[in-house]
């Protein structure tokens, strides 16, 4: 039987969880935020650059990449740590 925790519909999830889920949710975007910055996106182009303005917003764009791919389930690090921690809290109790 997989030990992991799930919540059906039927049994929303508590107040506490939904607020430690998104706390998560929003670490896998800033995790994913800097890797993407790694891999170069956002930087401006050296052939047809957007100027300035380009540069300024290019970390927006960044951010709302990695915001909606955490969002969507990302790599996994948000669910990881999220029952792992969950998990620790059952265990103390």
């Amino acid at each position: 039987m997989d030990s992991s925790v799930n919540f059906l519909p039927s049994n929303p999830m508590p107040p506490d969880y939904v607020r430690l889920k998104n706390a998560a949710i929003e670490l896998e975007a800033v995790f994913l935020a800097e890797m993407l910055k790694s891999a170069g996106l956002g930087k401006t182009s050296t052939s047809f650059g957007g100027g300035a303005g380009e540069d300024q917003f290019s970390s927006l764009m960044v951010n709302a990449h990695a915001q909606q791919m955490a969002k969507a389930g990302g790599i996994g690090l948000a669910e990881v740590l999220f029952e792992s921690i969950v998990k620790a809290e059952l265990s103390n109790e």
